[in-house]
């Protein structure tokens, strides 16, 4: 008998490039994922071509088309809900989930956050990061809650910030690490290793790295 999968619902603004590492991820089959469906608020999201592409259910729900930000959610839940979808995956979705998004899928909609939450959420990071005089960024797997990127971590890479670094030089070196640990964490959920205890997240039998991180080196 061919093991379940974990059905994904994966939710996007943009061009997709996180969307398009899970799609690959789920076709070598690293991760024991499917992606039940891709929804997009911007029909002109490249992330609609990946799915396409790659022959996966998407649909665009504009929300543009709804006056209120509950009914669009509730359009989207509906959805999401109808192709049986078990985790909610945001990958670049640019809207803030509401509270009846929420009750839906509890403890069951993640988000990927370019910097080392709590540090730096919202928009324009790596910018806030090198005006800051940041030594570390990175990014974050975490879940979504009420608030802006305030949600309990799952799993963070840590990216040192070099002197010689733009906005767009740290920003790659870090979309190459979420690329990683989005399917990294995704996985932990298709293995069911991950447990709340109260706001921190345990992944049971993960093992504890006490190396240190120093920028610049000793």
């Amino acid at each position: 008998m061919t093991p379940k999968k974990l059905r994904l619902g994966v939710l996007a603004s943009g061009g997709g490039t996180n969307l398009q590492s899970i799609i690959d991820n789920c076709q070598q089959q690293t991760i024991d994922a499917e992606i039940a469906v891709v929804i997009c608020n911007n029909p002109d999201a490249g992330a609609l071509a990946r799915a396409e592409k790659a022959g996966r259910p998407h649909l665009c729900i504009n929300h543009r088309d709804f006056k209120q930000r509950e009914d669009f959610d509730r359009a989207v839940v509906a959805a999401l809900q109808e192709a049986g979808v078990e985790l909610v995956v945001l990958a670049g979705f640019m809207r803030i989930i509401s509270a009846a998004f929420l009750e839906a899928f509890p403890q069951r909609i993640i988000n990927i956050h370019p910097s080392l939450l709590p540090a730096f959420p919202g928009l324009h990071v790596q910018k806030k990061a090198l005006e800051y005089g940041a030594r570390f960024s990175g990014c974050t797997v975490h879940f979504v809650d009420g608030g802006v990127d305030t949600g309990p971590i799952i799993i963070q890479a840590v990216v040192p910030v070099l002197d010689g670094d733009t906005e767009e030089s740290l920003s790659a070196r870090i979309l190459q690490q979420e690329h990683m640990i989005y399917s990294h964490a995704i996985q932990l959920f298709a293995e069911g290793r991950v447990q709340m205890n109260g706001r921190r997240v345990q992944i049971k039998g993960a093992q504890d790295n006490q190396s240190a991180l120093i920028n610049p080196p000793l």
